[in-house]
């Protein structure tokens, strides 16, 4: 009876987790492109506004693999419980498994290689010293950019979509 009790309130903090971390996730982006972008580029110009917005997508891009062991963890708190008897609703559906791991994907590619492509050709973008160098190299930057910003769309869709599955889920436990 005591280990059902711990086990219960082991996955309401999950749940709870999971939640707050697909806030921070999705509402951190809507929050850079919808307030962000546009007072920094408003108010800076191109080039330090540009230098500025990929300081302000590192730190997002921080959080955001935070939120990715916050739901790993928690995905597999709720595997290791759902073996358990009587908290087979603990498991994570395939359409959870398979958008948690595609949005896991996605970001890592962000961060990890897309992202950072990006940044190093805005640099030699913002550094090229005669007029035709810079604007091929701008024309290499957008071409990138425009692929990590369809990326974080992406994402933000999957995290979206993630929400959508995991109150479905809740609410078909309301019925039972």
């Amino acid at each position: 009876m005591a280990r059902g009790l711990v086990v219960r309130r082991g996955l309401t903090v999950c749940y709870t987790c999971e939640l707050v971390a697909l806030a921070v996730w999705i509402g951190g982006l809507v929050v850079i492109v919808a307030a962000v972008i546009p007072a920094v580029f408003n108010s800076f110009g191109m080039e330090p506004g540009g230098r500025f917005l990929t300081r302000v997508f590192d730190g997002y891009n921080r959080i955001v693999f935070g939120a990715i062991v916050i739901l790993l963890g928690t995905a597999a708190f709720r595997g290791w419980a759902s073996r358990l008897d009587g908290f087979a609703e603990a498991a994570l559906t395939p359409i959870e498994l398979a958008v948690l791991i595609a949005m896991t994907v996605v970001a890592a590619l962000i961060g990890l290689v897309l992202g950072p492509e990006s940044v190093t050709l805005q640099e030699q973008a913002f550094t090229a010293q005669d007029d035709e160098a810079r604007k091929a190299a701008l024309d290499d930057f957008f071409r990138s950019h425009t692929v990590v910003r369809g990326l974080y769309g992406l994402n933000l869709g999957l995290g979206i979509a993630l929400v959508g599955v995991k109150v479905k889920g809740w609410m078909n436990e309301v019925k039972r």
